[in-house]
């Protein structure tokens, strides 16, 4: 099946994510931490009245961390039924992929990534946002957006 693709840097690196779950891409904003969250989010943002979960996309494929600098970019996408943003170090272009330059890659510890494609200037992890988040790391992001920015709600001892 053909595809096309948002693709965008991180750490040297070029990726892609499916242009049917992007939503749309942001200038970057100051992401604010969230109590309790698992360690694979950034934080919050906030998209037009919307809290969005940013996830780092970054220890995930275990790059460097780096500081949020103003040129970046938030690509906010659909995670199935969530909202969520990724940093990006640039946002690159929209591609459309034959689907004969898509392969399945089987790697072990491959399961956030949904294939790889050769583009004319080399090949592009195409990233699975559905599967970025294990069970458990879902159930603590809930957990940790249904508590006020306080980090505490109002049945908790404080």
């Amino acid at each position: 099946m053909d595809l096309d693709v948002l693709t965008f840097d991180l750490s040297g690196y070029r990726y892609a994510l499916a242009a049917r779950t992007v939503r749309e891409v942001v200038p970057a904003v100051s992401i604010r931490p969230l109590p309790k969250a698992p360690a694979v989010v950034e934080g919050v943002i906030n998209v037009r009245g919307t809290i969005v979960p940013v996830l780092d996309i970054r220890s995930r494929f275990r790059l460097p961390q780096k500081p949020l600098q103003h040129t970046d970019h938030l690509i906010v996408a659909w995670a199935g039924a969530r909202l969520v943003a990724i940093r990006a170090d640039r946002v690159a272009d929209l591609a459309h992929l034959d689907a004969e330059d898509v392969a399945d890659l089987e790697v072990a510890g491959a399961q956030y990534v949904a294939g790889v494609a050769k583009l004319s200037d080399g090949l592009v992890l195409i990233h699975d946002l559905e599967s970025f988040l294990t069970e458990a790391e879902t159930y603590e992001l809930d957990e940790a957006v249904l508590l006020p920015p306080d980090g505490h709600s109002d049945d908790r001892p404080r």
